[in-house]
């Protein structure tokens, strides 16, 4: 039993786990399928059919004899929309109030009108005591000159290059020789983009500004986008969650679950004046591996499930292949000889929410057979794939007791075999 006393399967410190089928369901991991992304429709807001005036917006006034002389072309403006047409008169903005400011009248509002309810408002100014134009003879025109627009920071780390570094730098790697030794897993240089928008008034959502600052999140982006706003007069303190002084977050999640209730409103996916979209790029979510499996750390995939099955697979393991590994040095894929049971006592190492870590027992002769014993591998999990008793002690026998005889038998044949040697004359 002293050539024994190294043997891993005998000493293995983390062997006595919770079997998969005893697991409670608050340390199995969360299943990344079944999640479908979300509609694009649903981050953009509804257009109205037709434009209604509000405080920004910049339209051009032309009323004869006060604004504009009849003796003088109407002059004309180039819009800052590509929408729009020139428009003929005088820039004039409409003010905070939602007024219209006018030369010999008061203020008109005009405030939640369409333009040419604007116009028929201005017109009204006029020809009403005391009388300035001569009702039937009035000359008004009133265009949409330039749309309000709202200015948004966004700010994105899946896309670069950029002056400015949001993300930590390094590189993940893996310690496993498969194909040429450590190679970089992640890259995490990971650099982001900063851009101020000023979205027209019905394209201030969050759909126009994520397109016009370089498209849908990637697959280097977390799979949400946050919106942080200040906090208004107007907004109710009560039904804001706690996220910091004078601000608060609206998440957005890309992919939910079918018939899952959306955790925003459309509301939220409309933009205002100082909000700030942000893209955060994905943390890396890894697993690392030890034991018989080629030791490193590895990434889960972000978009669908990885068991301790296909974990194996993915970092090359052994797997019922006679515990041969794939990136073996000397070529051989079959064993010789008879060869040697495959390890399948997998420990998994998981840590639970208050810090603790809870050992997981894994039978791989088991979950090759169910899937229901293929635990899903989730994030910080250490696999350590040793052998089971019998294994070793068949692995033993095999390769130590079997071939140490039949080298004793070859010594003892060689000594009963001579040779002759024979001299001619």
């Amino acid at each position: 039993m002293s050539a024994l006393a190294g043997c891993a399967a005998l000493t293995n410190p983390v062997a006595n786990g919770i079997p998969v089928r005893r697991l409670p369901p608050e340390l199995l991991a969360v299943s990344k399928e079944g999640k479908i992304p979300i509609a694009l429709v649903l981050l953009g807001q509804e257009r109205p059919p037709v434009y209604r005036l509000g405080p920004g917006d910049v339209l051009s006034v032309y009323v004869e004899g006060v604004l504009g002389n009849p003796n003088e072309p109407i002059p004309l403006y180039s819009s800052d929309s590509a929408n729009l047409p020139p428009a003929p008169g005088f820039p004039l903005p409409v003010r905070e109030d939602g007024t219209l400011p006018l030369p010999l009248v008061a203020p008109v509002r005009v405030a939640g009108l369409t333009v040419e309810e604007a116009e028929r408002a201005v017109r009204a100014a006029y020809v009403q005591p005391p009388t300035i134009l001569k009702p039937g003879l009035e000359r008004v025109l009133v265009t949409l000159l330039r749309p309000r627009s709202q200015r948004i920071l966004v700010v994105r780390e899946d896309r670069g290059p950029t002056n400015v570094e949001l993300k930590r730098e390094g590189i993940l790697r893996s310690t496993r020789a498969l194909r040429g030794g450590v190679q970089p897993l992640i890259d995490v240089n990971e650099s982001g983009t900063g851009v101020v928008l000023d979205l027209p008034a019905y394209e201030n959502d969050v759909l126009n500004a994520l397109l016009r600052s370089g498209g849908l999140p990637g697959p280097n982006a977390a799979p949400e986008v946050i919106i942080e706003r200040r906090l208004y007069r107007s907004t109710p303190q009560s039904s804001l969650p706690p996220q910091g002084a004078g601000s608060y977050m609206v998440r957005i999640p890309m992919r939910i679950c079918p018939g899952q209730p959306l955790p925003f409103s459309p509301s939220d996916v409309v933009l205002h004046s100082g909000d700030v979209v942000y893209v955060r790029a994905r943390e890396p979510e890894l697993f690392y591996t030890a034991g018989y499996l080629p030791p490193g750390e590895f990434a889960l995939p972000r978009d669908y499930d990885l068991d301790v099955v296909e974990a194996i697979a993915l970092v090359g393991g052994t797997l019922n292949n006679g515990g041969v590994a794939i990136d073996n040095l000397e070529g051989q894929i079959v064993a010789p000889g008879i060869g040697t049971p495959s390890p399948t006592l997998l420990t998994v190492l998981r840590r639970t929410p208050d810090g603790r870590q809870v050992p997981i027992q894994v039978d791989l002769a088991e979950a090759l057979r169910d899937r229901r014993e293929a635990l899903l591998v989730q994030a910080g999990d250490v696999l350590v794939l040793q052998e089971q008793v019998d294994e070793a002690l068949t692995r033993y026998v095999l390769n130590d007791v079997l071939s140490l005889r039949i080298f004793s038998d070859v010594i003892r044949t060689s000594r009963t075999v001579g040779t002759v040697g024979a001299t001619g004359p």
